[in-house]
């Protein structure tokens, strides 16, 4: 006989079942696998971040705010990474995601991230950073193969 499907979970209540089911703090790392070996290519994030950023010019309400995480198990990161991804937030780096949408939205992400963070005990650390599009265009980025000042229209990058 056929299992009768649950309905669908919400992000929080998703990693609490995971928890329950054995989950403890102390996990492996991974040993510095990449989280999503599918994960997009530095000039695919940067094509969908700039998309990200030249849209705030039509919504005025949106407001614009990274998400950084430092969390040590790799089922909670790959977890929050794809949540990250599915309401809207463009992945930058591993664990720093860019995202321009409504307040409400960028409300439900924290209280959803804040609720999975006091799932299980944990040493973690998520932040979630509201910037305005002056400090985006203002940002400086170092680093090889990163093209994100074209994206916001500055030319003031130092690469190695």
């Amino acid at each position: 006989m056929a299992r009768k499907k649950d309905a669908p979970k919400n992000f929080p209540e998703i990693l609490r079942r995971i928890h329950r089911a054995g989950l403890s703090s102390t996990a492996a790392t991974g040993g510095g696998r990449l989280l999503d070996p599918e994960m997009p290519g530095i000039n695919e994030r940067i094509e969908l971040i700039l998309k990200t950023f030249n849209e705030t010019k039509k919504n005025s309400l949106n407001m614009l705010f990274f998400v950084m995480y430092d969390i040590e198990n790799n089922r909670i990161r790959n977890y929050i990474a794809k949540y990250l991804e599915r309401v809207g937030c463009v992945r930058v780096q591993k664990s720093i995601f860019f995202a321009n949408l409504e307040r409400s939205r960028f409300e439900m992400i924290y209280r959803d991230l804040k609720e999975v963070q006091e799932v299980y005990e944990n040493e973690d650390s998520i932040l979630i950073v509201p910037v305005s599009t002056d400090e985006v265009k203002s940002m400086k980025v170092i680093g090889q193969n990163v093209d994100f000042d074209l994206m916001v229209g500055n030319k003031n990058t130092i690469f190695f």
